[in-house]
């Protein structure tokens, strides 16, 4: 076993054998954690970032945080119910790219699936950094690191899901209901405290300051559509019912009414509480900086043990929740790619029944977001909603037309419904952010299409070049051998022979830095009585490389149609180490014919015992 698999082993596990396949598949309760991390840690971070909008104006429009969080949390009802829907119709998965792909077309698929794409990776960035936010309101020392934090954090996230699916479900279990009986708990605390006649401190700016209607409409539209961040990672479950145990469709669905209660009291009862204890979000300058959630705990916890569990289970989901993203880019990115419009690679599982290709491709994405917003998750986003809520629309207006083919009629009407307030939501998103960072997702929306088209137009050029016809046969081919020989010693007689047996038009070249060893090598080789010639090349430049090159160039020229096999004999010490003290001279020279037509290098390995 070499030293990167023992490596392997150690950090990801061992293979996991196909026929044990339906043992990786997640029951309710852990599909829970994996697939609705990400909706539910959105309480940590939507409700200030509704109040963030309000404050902005004056303290005194605070109080319009709970009717905007119930209007969030009917369109959550809406929303819930079409992917009820969805996953009813498509128990393999796939969501809304698959549902707008059969039903309205490939284009409309491709959008849905990129808006998908992207939203997972901000998924991963917003979510780590507001996981990172909430450790510096407990440890501000921590703040200088923020970048780091968050790094340190995907990678560790990636690493597990490398591992499989049941084992990072298990593991981001615990915390995932740790933090849902402590955000309960502060609630019926908080609703305690409040009946028992707590005297709430008055805003600095109490009354709202004289704004037009329309003004005061506007920001109503901005509170909400920052709110809105709410309900990204809803769709989740639905684009990953295979990973459920039989029977999936319904297994899905119960998880997916279980989160939607879940998000849906929290949602309102935080926001609920903010409003009432009257909470105003810091800006992260702020010397004894604390989230809004932590606001509320200091409240009703005051800064004792309780606190301190509520600001490390915030943390632990808010990191944890990427595992989400983690748990369906791969396997989006698996279903785009099947169809032609992603590199085949990431439609490949690993040795741990997972998509490896997918989850390293969205940890480098997630980190370098996270790198270029300095883990800001005000920053972050304003991008966050608005590519989520174009999928909601392209998958509830897939539904619609497929229910109404079906004449299926009150189905129909909920996801007409969704369809239809999820439109109106991106218009308000993209528009009311547009500014702020929601047209670097229309940008990126628009690239990633023009990668799509791409890469699946290449997949059509090389599908019709490969393509067998009745005029193609099998014709017989000249093939030299050209053996590489730095000198005569044991450890090359195995690659003479097998030079040899190849075919009949065989030479051994010898690349010379020294013309006064030239005699040597050639009095050794014609003492061991070697059958093919030896080929000696002067290399003025010192170079090895260069001179083989130009001898197959000129090869090449003489015979254009001939095959021209290069074999390199290779020392493979005992030791990993001792490889640095070995010239490799394959590689360089794989690099430098590897745009050479019928050349082919290979290697005939010796052992160092």
């Amino acid at each position: 076993m070499t030293f990167y698999t023992r490596l392997k082993r150690l950090l990801v596990g061992k293979p996991i054998h196909t026929k044990h396949a339906h043992h990786e598949r997640l029951p309710w309760y852990f599909a829970l954690a994996v697939f609705a991390s990400d909706a539910l840690s959105s309480v940590a971070y939507a409700p200030e970032e509704i109040m963030r909008v309000l404050s902005h104006a004056s303290n005194g429009y605070l109080y319009l945080t709970v009717p905007i969080a119930i209007g969030i949390a009917t369109l959550l009802v809406i929303v819930v119910s079409s992917y009820y829907q969805t996953i009813r119709a498509y128990p393999q998965g796939g969501g809304s790219y698959r549902v707008a792909s059969d039903n309205l077309g490939s284009i409309a698929g491709r959008l849905a699936g990129a808006s998908l794409l992207i939203g997972y990776v901000l998924t991963v960035a917003v979510s780590i950094s507001s996981g990172v936010l909430a450790i510096v309101s407990m440890v501000p020392a921590a703040k200088p690191y923020v970048i780091e934090l968050g790094v340190g954090a995907v990678a560790f996230v990636g690493l597990m899901n490398l591992r499989g699916a049941k084992e990072s479900g298990a593991l981001f279990s615990v915390p995932t209901y740790s933090f849902i009986l402590l955000m309960f708990g502060l609630i019926v605390s908080a609703g305690v405290k409040f009946t028992q006649g707590y005297e709430v401190p008055a805003y600095a700016a109490i009354a709202p300051t004289n704004l037009a209607q329309t003004a005061v409409l506007i920001l109503v539209m901005q509170a909400f559509s920052s709110g809105c961040a709410a309900l990204t990672g809803v769709e989740a479950i639905a684009d990953g019912v295979q990973a459920f145990k039989p029977p999936e469709d319904k297994n899905a669905n119960f998880t997916l009414i279980v989160m939607a209660a879940i998000l849906g009291t929290m949602f309102v009862g935080l926001s609920f509480f903010a409003s009432r204890y009257h909470i105003v979000p810091m800006p992260l300058e702020a010397e004894n900086f604390r989230t809004v959630v932590a606001q509320i705990a200091a409240v009703v916890f005051g800064d004792g043990a309780l606190y301190v569990m509520v600001q490390i289970a915030t943390a632990l989901i808010l990191i944890l929740a990427a595992n989400t993203a983690f748990a369906d880019f791969p396997r989006l990115s698996s279903f785009i790619a099947r169809d032609g419009f992603l590199p085949r690679q990431l439609a490949s599982q690993g040795d741990r029944l997972v998509f490896q290709n997918g989850i390293i491709l969205l940890s480098f994405l997630a980190i370098v977001l996270i790198i270029a917003f300095k883990g800001d998750t005000h920053m972050l986003i304003p991008l966050y909603a608005a590519g989520v809520f174009i999928s909601f629309t392209l998958s509830q207006g897939g539904m619609f037309v497929k229910l109404k083919r079906e004449r299926k009629y009150l189905p129909m009407f909920f996801s007409g419904l969704g369809c239809f307030t999820t439109f109106v939501v991106s218009l308000i998103v993209i528009i009311q952010k547009f500014t702020l960072g929601a047209w670097i997702v229309l940008v990126a929306l628009a690239v990633l299409m023009a990668v799509f088209w791409g890469i699946r137009r290449h997949y059509n050029y090389l599908r019709k070049e490969l393509a067998l016809n009745e005029s193609d046969t099998l014709h017989p081919t000249k093939t030299t051998v050209l053996l590489l020989v730095p000198r005569l010693h044991k450890g090359i007689l195995q690659a003479i022979s097998y030079a040899d047996s190849m075919t009949k038009d065989v030479r051994a070249i010898h690349v010379t830095l020294d013309p006064k060893g030239t005699d040597q090598i050639k009095r050794e080789w014609t003492a061991f009585g070697i059958d093919f010639p030896l080929v000696i090349l002067e290399s003025p430049y010192r170079s090895l490389i260069e001179p083989i090159t130009d001898y197959i160039d000129q090869a090449l020229a003489e015979d254009p149609d001939q095959m021209i096999t290069v074999i390199v004999p290779q020392a493979v010490p005992k030791r990993w180490w001792q490889g640095l003290l070995h010239n490799n001279v394959a590689v360089g020279l794989k690099l430098a014919l590897a745009s050479r037509k019928n050349v082919v290098v290979t290697n005939v390995r010796y052992f160092l015992k």
